[in-house]
């Protein structure tokens, strides 16, 4: 059988493979980062720089809020203090010039924000810096109920135009699936000029500590629990968008990093795998999707990636419908024949011997 070829394209970028680093510390130390490219890693993100972090620099505040006055001292204490940062602004642009010096695969810088402030012109800082594409983290937690969903999809959207028009290298936005018509957001953004869309972003909860009557944040290490969610809009999206798709979050073993390219992923980001196994898992994930790829006769990633997507059914919707009604009621009747089992187990229990 001919070799098997597992290049992609992901934001305009040619890849060797379709699994990257997506934003973390990982790359934080050059060593690392040349680990990566040596170990196959196709691209990398680099940790997300956050809005406050910029504000703060460029301004001394941290959302419009004055650290040192009094009134706003609490709310303002909720964030981090400068120097707990990785790196700080300035710092940042000088890490990214450094790993583009040290790998030849893509890096791509990340801001994370919320509003339209200051922090989208150190944008453009990002790029001068030699970032070949940025990707967009829009985490946001609306907790005002005045905040409608069209307001916040507006200005979602301007602020991916703003960037589009400051910016000559290709935007990624990543989101979370917490909106009513998922897929009418994703088109707009593409339509604002994002290239690609990057799925998801993890639901940070905080648990509630009882002693100290408090929030306590943690952060745990993805499992593949979370890819189900991912995969399905994956599937939805492929074939209704122009841009690049990614996956981010729950690929844990080459099957599901198989899984997500059949969903329809250009591109699959790694972080808690690598976390737990170190850079060469990406040989890993590189030889299972080879092998299967060779078992199925499958020469080209083009050939595999979006044959499970919704754009192989007549009508996406009637299908989405019935596999949610077939889940319940198998659901239902699997209940039902436990019942029967317990019932029969109890019965031949009280039989007499």
């Amino acid at each position: 059988m001919a070799s098997i070829e597992l290049s992609t394209n992901y934001l305009g970028l040619p890849l060797t493979n379709p699994f990257m680093v997506g934003a973390s510390p990982l790359a934080d130390h050059l060593d690392t980062a040349r680990r990566l490219e040596d170990a196959g890693c196709a691209a990398i993100v680099l940790h997300s720089l956050f809005e406050e972090q910029v504000s703060e620099a460029e301004s001394g505040r941290i959302r419009h809020l004055d650290p040192l006055d009094p009134r706003f001292a609490r709310i303002v204490s909720y964030f981090p203090a400068p120097e707990t940062y990785a790196l700080r602004p300035h710092e940042y642009l000088e890490h990214l010039r450094r790993v583009k010096d040290a790998v030849d695969i893509p890096v791509i810088g990340s801001v994370n924000g919320t509003t339209a402030e200051v922090w989208l012109r150190f944008a453009k800082l990002i790029e001068q810096a030699g970032a070949d594409a940025i990707e967009l983290n829009m985490y946001e937690v609306v907790t005002e109920p005045g905040d409608s969903a069209v307001s916040v999809e507006s200005a979602l959207r301007q602020i991916v135009r703003d960037l589009k028009h400051e910016l000559g290298i290709p935007i990624a936005v990543k989101l979370s699936p917490f909106f009513t018509a998922f897929a009418n957001v994703a088109r707009e953004l593409e339509r604002a000029g994002a290239g690609g869309l990057v799925l998801f972003n993890r639901f940070l909860q905080p648990d509630i500590d009882v002693q100290h009557l408090s929030a306590w944040p943690h952060l745990e290490l993805s499992t593949n629990a979370e890819l189900l969610l991912r995969l399905r809009w994956l599937a939805i999206l492929r074939g209704h968008l122009e841009g690049s798709l990614a996956v981010t979050g729950g690929v844990a073993t080459p099957n599901d990093g198989i899984k997500a390219i059949l969903a329809g992923a250009d591109a699959v980001q790694m972080v808690s795998a690598i976390l737990r196994h170190g850079p060469s898992y990406f040989a890993a994930m590189r030889d299972g999707l080879r092998h299967w790829m060779e078992s199925l006769e499958f020469s080209r990633l083009d050939d595999v990636r979006g044959r499970v997507s919704l754009a192989k059914t007549d009508a996406p919707e009637a299908f989405e419908r019935a596999q949610y009604v077939r889940t319940l009621s198998g659901w239902s009747s699997w209940l039902g024949y436990q019942a029967y089992l317990r019932a029969h187990e109890d019965d031949e229990a009280k039989r007499p011997s």
